[in-house]
């Protein structure tokens, strides 16, 4: 599980980009991208959540996020991405 805090933009998004690409998230059999604490994203957060699940696709990876704030729930539901994300209440609810 990955726990997105503060903003994810152009600045950030790199540093979350390493983190998806590392051997532990590569070996992990589900990825979880846990927004509650995420107040923004931009259309680069955006590409780097989209990238992250196509390659948990490719890695053949369980891919999903939980509901970020009201800014970033609007964001993806405006760019209808969280109609191709499985979007969960809490990390809990992923099989283990």
């Amino acid at each position: 599980m990955l726990s997105l805090r503060g903003e994810l933009d152009l600045v950030s998004a790199p540093l979350l980009q390493s983190a998806i690409e590392s051997t532990e998230i590569a070996a992990a059999p589900m990825v979880v991208f846990d927004l509650h604490e995420l107040e923004f994203i931009d259309s680069t957060g955006l590409r780097v959540l989209l990238a992250a699940h196509e390659l948990s696709r490719e890695r053949g990876q369980e891919f999903a996020i939980t509901p970020g704030s009201e800014q970033v729930q609007r964001l993806l539901s405006i760019t209808r991405i969280d109609e191709h994300l499985r979007v969960i209440a809490s990390p809990d609810e992923m099989p283990v």
